[in-house]
């Protein structure tokens, strides 16, 4: 069964920091470019950052670069999202997806082919 599978969600004070994790079952994210998403209630989803399938290319939303970093684990099939310097209006429901349509040079896919369930971020004192 293929599946994207987000875990690491909670609930932490503004200024502390969570590390989501987005594990694949099924299929190899190694030709996956992986996207984070958020949506807060009552907003629109907002792309948070992706990470392309080969050369390591990056790309942060405005609202979170210099606080969040997106790395892969090929080996383990997983994809994390470092999250420091965290504000109340970072919270959401935090969603990875993975995309096989890519460009060279682009860390975002051109499309999504899996999604995950999504995991609840809160930021709160």
């Amino acid at each position: 069964q293929v599946q994207l599978v987000e875990s690491g969600g909670g609930l932490v004070q503004p200024g502390g920091s969570l590390r989501l994790s987005c594990a694949a079952s099924g299929f190899t994210l190694d030709y996956y470019a992986i996207g984070w998403f958020r949506q807060a209630p009552g907003k629109e989803r907002e792309r948070v950052s992706c990470i392309s399938s080969s050369d390591g290319s990056t790309y942060y939303a405005d609202s979170v670069k210099g606080r969040f970093t997106i790395s892969r684990d090929n080996a383990k099939n997983t994809v994390y999202l470092q999250m420091n310097s965290l504000k109340p209006e970072d919270t959401a429901v935090y969603y990875c997806a993975a995309g096989s349509m890519v460009v060279v040079g682009m860390a975002c896919p051109l499309r999504y082919d899996y999604w995950g369930q999504g995991t609840q971020v809160t930021v709160s004192s």
